[in-house]
């Protein structure tokens, strides 16, 4: 009987994995699971300490950080290097941070996967929002407060990101802007333009969940010095207050003001 030569297995599908915004308690089992069994990890910048710590200590890491106006690993590069790490044969992990599919390029990434006729999977993480809003204390929706909630970017590739600026300058209104340090002022003149009020409370948390978190309290009169406040990335919670400070919110804006 003549022995058959064995045929190249297919790639492992490419994991996608969300690693949340810092700390590890905040990871999935899916993401963990997949980070143990990784051969390559493909990471970004914002991927916290605690979570590249569990990368096993064979596995190839991969850094591609972008840095919001500052030096960037070219998403072309990002993709050329995802592929080539993939036709390898090796388990590769792409590890984001906080949640791959909200800001993080995922469709550019897997349409240069599929282009080389590979497979992934996806697997989602907590989002900053989710975590900033919990370090608060607050809940992204209420009823009787917002029915709805928005999830924005502070900048796009033209530039500074345009909005609904009149739906989201109502009474009540919650958003999420990430990306908005660099366009704090920006964002806050086109919502006043539009009817906002200046006392309408907006917390920046800089380094959310990490051991240099910060909570800055603001209102939207006084959110450029909040944001100039911090140095390292934030998320600006507009339209919520942390807990322990909402029921005195006028006293703090009038002395803000």
């Amino acid at each position: 009987m003549t022995d058959l030569p064995l045929l190249p297995s297919a790639p492992s599908p490419v994991v996608f994995a969300g690693a949340g915004p810092g700390a590890a308690e905040h990871l999935t089992l899916g993401v963990l699971r997949a980070l143990e069994a990784a051969e390559v990890v493909i990471h970004d910048r914002l991927v916290g300490a605690e979570v590249l710590a569990l990368i096993p200590a064979h596995a190839e890491r991969v850094d591609v950080g972008k840095e919001g106006f500052g030096p960037s690993t070219a998403q072309a590069t990002i993709n050329a290097v995802l592929v080539a790490k993939a036709l390898t044969g090796r388990r590769v992990v792409r590890l984001k941070g906080g949640d791959p599919g909200i800001f993080g390029r995922l469709d550019e990434e897997i349409a240069a996967l599929e282009a080389a006729g590979l497979a992934f999977r996806i697997l989602p993480g907590l989002t900053s929002a989710s975590v900033a809003a919990a370090a608060i204390g607050q809940s992204l929706t209420k009823r009787g407060r917002n029915a709805s909630l928005r999830i924005v970017t502070g900048h796009d590739m033209e530039g500074f990101a345009e909005q609904d600026w009149r739906g989201l300058a109502r009474a009540g209104e919650v958003a999420a802007i990430y990306m908005g340090k660099k366009s704090a002022r920006f964002i806050q003149g086109r919502l006043m333009m539009h009817g906002a009020g200046g006392e309408t409370p907006v917390t920046v948390v800089e380094n959310v969940s990490r051991p240099d978190q910060r909570i800055h309290t603001a209102c939207l009169a006084t959110l450029p010095a909040a944001v100039a406040a911090a140095t390292g990335p934030a998320i600006l919670l507009y339209g919520l207050a942390p807990r322990e400070a909402a029921a005195s919110l006028p006293l703090l804006h009038e002395a803000a003001q």
